[in-house]
C-alpha cells in the first residue's frame, strides 16, 4: 500500500545558495574595490569603499533576518517557535535606514571618508546581487 502523505523533501527553499552567495560577494566586492584604491595610493576611498560596503552586508543581513522573521510569523511558526531576538530583528528591519544614515553620517564626518566612496561600497550589494542571479542562470544553462 501506498502512503497518501508526501514525504517530506529536505531541498532547500527556492534562492537559497543565490543569498549565500550575495552574503560573501558583498564583502569579497568590497575588500576587492579597496585592495584596488591601496593600489592607486588612495587610503581614504579604500576605507570609504570598505566601509561602504560593510554597511550594504549589514543592510542586506538585516533585510535577509527581517524577511525570514515575516515569513515564519506569517506561516503561523513565529508563535509556537519564539525564535530568539524577534523584537530586535523586527526593529532593525524597520529602523535599517536610518541606522545605515547615522552610520554612514558618522563615518563621513568623524573619519572624514569621502562620501562617493561610502556610496560606491554600498553598490557591492547590486554588484553582488547581478553577479550572484547571473551565476544561477549560466549553472541552470549547464
Amino acid at each position: 500500500m501506498t502512503s497518501l502523505t508526501p514525504e517530506p523533501t529536505t531541498a532547500s527553499p527556492v534562492g537559497h545558495r543565490t543569498v549565500r552567495r550575495i552574503i560573501y560577494l558583498i564583502p569579497a566586492f568590497g575588500v576587492a574595490a579597496g585592495l584596488l584604491a591601496t593600489l592607486l595610493h588612495r587610503l581614504d576611498w579604500a576605507a570609504g569603499l570598505i566601509f561602504g560596503s560593510g554597511l550594504a552586508w549589514l543592510n542586506f543581513w538585516w533585510m535577509k533576518r527581517g524577511t525570514e522573521a515575516f515569513t515564519l510569523a506569517a506561516a503561523g511558526k513565529g508563535a509556537t517557535e519564539k525564535r530568539k531576538g524577534q523584537s530586535a530583528t523586527y526593529l532593525a528591519v524597520t529602523l535599517r535606514y536610518v541606522l545605515i544614515g547615522f552610520a554612514l553620517y558618522g563615518i563621513f564626518i568623524f573619519l572624514h571618508v569621502p562620501l562617493l566612496s561610502i556610496v560606491i561600497g554600498l553598490c557591492a550589494f547590486a554588484a553582488a546581487t547581478i553577479t550572484a542571479s547571473v551565476w544561477e542562470i549560466l549553472q541552470s544553462i549547464e
